[in-house]
C-alpha cells in the first residue's frame, strides 16, 4: 500500500443494508457526508454538493465503478484542488460480531496532488475523520 493512501475503518451496531443506505442513498449522504445530487449507481457519475438546491454547487465528484450491495463500492473521486486529476474510494462493508466493519481506501493521492500530496492527504484525512463521527452518531441515534 502506498504511504500516500488513507485507509480506515469503524465498527457500527447496524446492518451492512444500513450502513449501504448511508453510502449510495442521495439524502442519506447529505446527513453525514455532502448532500448528492442523485443516488451513487453503478456505472453513473455524482456529484457531492455545497447546496442540494443547486446541482451545480460540486463539493467533489467522479463515477461510480463499482456498487456490489451490501459488500463493496468504488467510485472516483475528485475535489477542485485535483483540477481534473481523479483518486479513488473504495468502501468495504463486513458484518462483525452483529454488525458492520466499515473500511475506506482513498487511494492515489499522491499521484493526483504531486508535490502538494501532504497538505491534501492532511486535509482528508481530517475530512473522513469527522465524516465518520456523524455517521456514528446517525446510526447511533
Amino acid at each position: 500500500m502506498s504511504t500516500t493512501t488513507i485507509n480506515k475503518s469503524i465498527f457500527l451496531a447496524v446492518s451492512r443494508e444500513i450502513v449501504w443506505e448511508y453510502l449510495t442513498d442521495k439524502d442519506k449522504l447529505g446527513e453525514w457526508f455532502h448532500p448528492a445530487a442523485d443516488s451513487l449507481v453503478e456505472g453513473k457519475p455524482f456529484a457531492l454538493l455545497s447546496d442540494p438546491a443547486d446541482k451545480e454547487s460540486k463539493i467533489c465528484w467522479g463515477d461510480v465503478l463499482s456498487a456490489r450491495k451490501p459488500s463493496f463500492l468504488s467510485y472516483t473521486f475528485t475535489i477542485k484542488p485535483l483540477g481534473a486529476a481523479m483518486t479513488t474510494v473504495n468502501w468495504t462493508l463486513e458484518e462483525a460480531a452483529g454488525g458492520t466493519k466499515v473500511t475506506v481506501v482513498h487511494e492515489g493521492i499522491g499521484e493526483a496532488a504531486g508535490e502538494a500530496a501532504l497538505g491534501l492527504l492532511m486535509a482528508l484525512d481530517n475530512g473522513w475523520d469527522k465524516h465518520f463521527a456523524k455517521l456514528r452518531e446517525l446510526v447511533a441515534a
